[in-house]
């Protein structure tokens, strides 16, 4: 590794080989021969005087880019599609009259973004499906554990630990359906020439319309799309980028949704990500905990979600059939999107998959509150014994006050059951108000609804998607 001049954290830090390969200089100019080979074999099979022995010395040279030639060739003539026509046949010298023929630079630049977005949705996939295995099983396990809920990080009704991660997991369920949809939707550009006329085509083959309708379709067929967009200017609609810059922001916000809360309850000493047994958690205080990769998913993640705009801004600012203002912002916006959410999941998955409960802790936490949380069942066993509601519901409101004074003003425990035990109103024991403190009478139907939903929503997805299970999460740092 170079120290001396910048490198981008996604790809030192964060991101995986297998995105960082799909962004590579290799995948994309070897995308680029594949392309020039397809165009070359359509061109052949509707009639141009092309060659077989063409088109095998184009298939012989399609892998072993001789990127020097490229280079030099690039700094004499300020172009890169050019001068990687120039170097393909320097290596293809029977080839090299028809490579390129009829196309302009964004058959090769446009349809490989497409292919390249396109296999970096495919690993955006594979990674989400994993992260929201690992929480269904969490989901699972815990779906009977009674934990405070909170609303404005106030204690509210309790739930479940597991039924909290179904929050999560159900964020990352439509993220998952608005993936998939847009995956579906992927076409290439196709050949469409310098205004999407098809104009140099026209005068390759003569005029004949029929012919020139079928080279799109062929050439997406080579390259394994099912069609090309019906209609372009010189490039694809960038909004097609848009929507995809808006998939890896809605994957980010669920993912920065759950590290928060991870955030929070490590905070409250309930639930901690994993902590390795060499890991550092501060420089200063050993003692420490920090919840450093659930705060590294927040931080990659917001950058994930600004940078959703870039495309957006691109595509609106587009001017007619083409401008050159989109490119340099997407060399940089579309694949740092996909490089860091790929570092987000990784992130996720490692956390999900080790995310360590402190059940003890919970108790505690739940059984401070719930006196105040039981109040009304409480009033109801104190009707039933023979008391006035109304009456009964004043008394509460005032002791709840008085045990809320002890709590804060004082510092000490909730003594709300022994205030009501000592009121002769309830007619209640002591021992039998404690009885009533069973955290799992209050949870509602937190455990019914996480089975249910694992049952009946991420199974089938499970099922679906069993040939992407069994990734582990690999973390640099």
């Amino acid at each position: 590794m170079s120290t001396d001049v910048y490198q981008s954290p996604l790809s030192e830090r964060y991101a995986s080989k297998e995105m960082q390969y799909i962004f590579s200089p290799d995948m994309k100019f070897r995308t680029w021969r594949k392309l020039w080979i397809a165009l070359a074999e359509t061109e052949k099979e509707l009639g141009l005087p092309i060659t077989e022995e063409q088109i095998a010395e184009l298939k012989a040279h399609a892998e072993d880019i001789n990127y020097d030639v490229a280079k030099a060739r690039e700094k004499e003539v300020r172009h890169d599609v050019m001068s990687h026509v120039y170097a393909y046949g320097v290596q293809c010298p029977k080839a090299k009259g028809i490579i390129h023929l009829g196309a302009t630079s964004c058959y090769v630049g446009d349809n490989t973004d497409i292919i390249i977005m396109t296999e970096a949705l495919k690993l955006v996939k594979k990674k989400l499906v994993n992260v929201m295995a690992a929480l269904a099983a969490f989901a699972d396990k815990y779906k009977a554990q009674p934990t405070l809920a909170f609303t404005h990080f106030q204690p509210a009704q309790p739930t479940t630990v597991g039924k909290r991660a179904t929050l999560w997991l159900q964020e990352f369920s439509l993220d998952l359906e608005d993936l998939e949809y847009v995956l579906s939707t992927m076409k290439l550009l196709g050949s469409k020439g310098t205004t999407g006329t098809q104009a140099s085509f026209l005068e390759l083959f003569d005029g004949d319309q029929e012919k020139i309708d079928k080279i799109d379709p062929m050439i997406a067929k080579k390259m394994g799309f099912k069609e090309c967009y019906p209609v372009s200017g010189q490039t694809y609609s960038r909004k097609v980028d848009t929507r995809v810059a808006n998939i890896l922001a809605g994957i980010a916000a669920s993912a920065h949704k759950m590290s928060n809360d991870i955030r929070l309850l490590q905070h409250l000493k309930e639930v901690e990500e994993p902590f390795e047994k060499s890991q550092i958690g501060s420089s200063a205080m050993a003692y420490k905990r920090n919840p450093m990769r659930s705060e590294r998913i927040a931080s990659l993640s917001r950058y994930v979600m600004i940078d959703a705009l870039n495309p957006a801004i691109t595509s609106a600012t587009q001017w007619f059939e083409r401008t050159l203002d989109d490119s340099a912002n997407k060399r940089l916006s579309i694949p740092e999107a996909f490089l860091a959410v790929d570092g987000i999941l990784d992130l996720c998955l490692n956390v999900a998959d080790g995310l360590v409960v402190y059940p003890k802790v919970i108790e505690k936490h739940m059984l401070s509150e719930l006196p105040f949380m039981a109040t009304e069942n409480i009033m109801m066993d104190a009707v039933k014994a023979g008391g006035d509601r109304q009456e009964l519901h004043e008394r509460i409101r005032e002791l709840s006050m008085e045990a809320g004074k002890t709590v804060k003003m004082e510092g000490k425990e909730n003594n709300l059951l022994e205030l009501i035990a000592a009121d002769p109103a309830f007619n209640l024991s002591l021992e039998e108000l404690q009885k009533s403190m069973d955290p799992a009478r209050y949870v509602g139907r937190a455990k019914e609804q996480t089975e249910s939903f694992l049952k009946n929503i991420i199974q089938p997805i499970m099922d679906e998607n069993k040939e992407l299970l069994g990734v582990k999460a690999v973390i640099n740092v």
